[in-house]
């Protein structure tokens, strides 16, 4: 008897697991093969096909997987959204634990309701107890109308997480779809965006713009990838697919600390510290000579690798990430081929948003300088450029990371401050023998200190040319600024890798104390 009781009860039990396991199929199958099959169509990934992608192999652990909503409107209480439509759960990327949501599009389009943003605020908060990284894959239609109020509320509480989470662990959004409405704002909240070329983001669609406003646009105009990097600078990086930006996420977080509290990962170097000749010649002597500074940024960097941040964005200035010696650093430089290098409103907005993302995750900031000023202009001082301008000021000034600055050629007024002067904290300011350091330009202090001599010269022009290069010769020079401790060396460009690695090693264990206060306030 006892015997049969075994069996029967064994017989209960393998009921029971294939009743799971056919439960569990049924869920990670979404919304079904013909839906999946149309993701695949439209030349995109699934959910959980992202996510595989995306983390180290057979690494990811699902919670959630059998929520459900509890909304019982519009013949919603017999509807099955497998999941809720957000596949969420920790993983590692690179054998380090990442918390990561990614919306399934096969599920009632992704929309979201009150349980599918609660899964997605329980991995924020999972993320900030376990001091780890937060990825969230964005392909949704929107918010869960059927749920009302209860969908904005679950949005506010994704928000409110995005904010407890900035500054203590990176933050990285992927949009691989459509992402509009108050969705877009969680995005925005976070560190990076990377969009793919298949996805839409934005707050209006092109219907109810045409109602409002009259304006006729297509949704790739209004809020494709090339758009929301190039007019708004609203993202960071493009992909052209759902591979590429999965790729792209997995190399931005190689660059990242999992948390505030940490350094970021030093990967293992064998490269010897020897001097580049080539970088004698790779900045023009003349000032108004255009270059591309990236060739100078590459060269330092371990292996020449560079990833560029927000390239089609304010291009008179580029940022990105980089290797020195296998340490990760953050990379700060004017661009002299476009706009000369000068600073204006997008310039100053991108590269201080930069600085403060270095500083809260421990980078070290490299700052490579040839600036001839703040572009002048109306359109630029109505637009705010003190206001935004200060911003850069705020930025540099409050970072407490290693900050080392290199003068490649010009660096002319306050735009020489904004791009990390000894005088904003910068530990080390080296100058190479091509840098001008000055209030301005010789030429235009030259009207201005000698304007009688060369208006009572015979020979204006030749009068002009001894002037400025008198004034070149006093002021606008490194030497000048040397000697006032303003640069800390004249070195020479083939010792630029060099000498940076000698010094970041030696200001890796900087430690620098501020006020005690709740936050700065910077001009926003």
């Amino acid at each position: 008897m006892a015997k049969q009781a075994t069996i029967a009860k064994q017989k209960t039990i393998d009921s029971e697991i294939s009743e799971l396991r056919a439960k569990r199929a049924a869920v990670e199958l979404g919304g079904g093969k013909e839906r999946i099959e149309k993701q695949h169509a439209a030349g995109k990934l699934t959910a959980r096909e992202r996510i595989e992608h995306l983390v180290d192999k057979s690494s990811f652990q699902e919670v959630g997987l059998f929520a459900r909503h509890r909304a019982t409107y519009f013949g919603m209480a017999d509807k099955e959204m497998p999941a809720d439509g957000v596949v969420t759960g920790c993983a590692t990327i690179d054998g380090r634990i990442v918390h990561l949501a990614s919306q399934d599009f096969t599920v009632a389009g992704g929309a979201a309701g009150e349980m599918h943003s609660d899964k997605i605020a329980d991995m924020m908060r999972m993320s900030l107890k376990t001091g780890s990284p937060f990825v969230f894959i964005n392909d949704s239609g929107g918010a869960r109308v059927q749920e009302g109020i209860d969908s904005l509320a679950g949005y506010g509480r994704v928000f409110y997480n995005n904010v407890m989470l900035s500054g203590t662990v990176p933050q990285i959004s992927l949009i691989c779809g459509p992402c509009a409405g108050g969705a877009a704002y969680s995005p925005a909240l976070t560190d990076f965006i990377i969009q793919t070329l298949q996805a839409q983001m934005f707050i209006t669609g092109p219907q109810v713009i045409k109602q409002v406003t009259g304006e006729v646009v297509t949704a790739e105009e209004l809020g494709g990838a090339q758009s929301q990097m190039s007019h708004s600078g609203v993202i960071h990086l493009i992909a052209q697919n759902d591979d590429e930006a999965l790729q792209l996420c997995r190399r931005l977080l190689s660059f990242m600390p999992s948390n505030n509290m940490e350094d970021p990962p030093r990967m293992a170097f064998n490269l010897p510290l020897e001097s580049d000749a080539e970088m004698n010649g790779i900045v023009p002597i003349e000032t108004k000579m255009a270059y591309d500074v990236r060739g100078v940024v590459t060269r330092i960097l371990d292996y020449r690798d560079f990833l560029e941040i927000q390239p089609s964005f304010a291009p008179n200035i580029v940022i990105g990430f980089g290797r020195l010696q296998g340490r990760p650093v953050g990379i700060v430089a004017n661009q002299p081929n476009v706009l000369a290098g000068a600073l204006n409103i997008d310039a100053s907005v991108k590269s201080s948003r930069f600085i403060r993302f270095c500083n809260a995750f421990n980078l070290p900031l490299l700052t490579f300088v040839d600036v001839p000023g703040f572009l002048p202009g109306v359109e630029q001082e109505r637009g705010g450029i003190i206001r935004h301008g200060a911003k850069m000021l705020f930025a540099y000034s409050a970072a407490t990371v290693p900050k080392i600055t290199v003068v490649l050629r010009k660096a002319y007024g306050g735009a020489y401050l904004a791009m990390c002067g000894k005088d904003l904290g910068a530990d080390r300011v080296v100058a190479w023998p091509t840098a001008e350091i000055a209030v301005m330009g010789a030429e235009g202090a030259a009207e201005i200190v000698f304007r009688r001599e060369i208006d009572a010269a015979q020979d204006k022009a030749g009068r002009r040319k001894e002037l400025v290069a008198q004034y070149r010769e006093t002021f606008a020079n490194p030497y000048m600024a040397a000697g006032r401790r303003l640069v800390d060396d004249i070195i020479e460009p083939a010792e630029t890798r060099k000498y940076l690695a000698q010094a970041l090693e030696s200001l890796h264990a900087k430690r620098e104390l501020r006020p005690p206060k709740k936050h700065g306030l910077i001009p926003l």
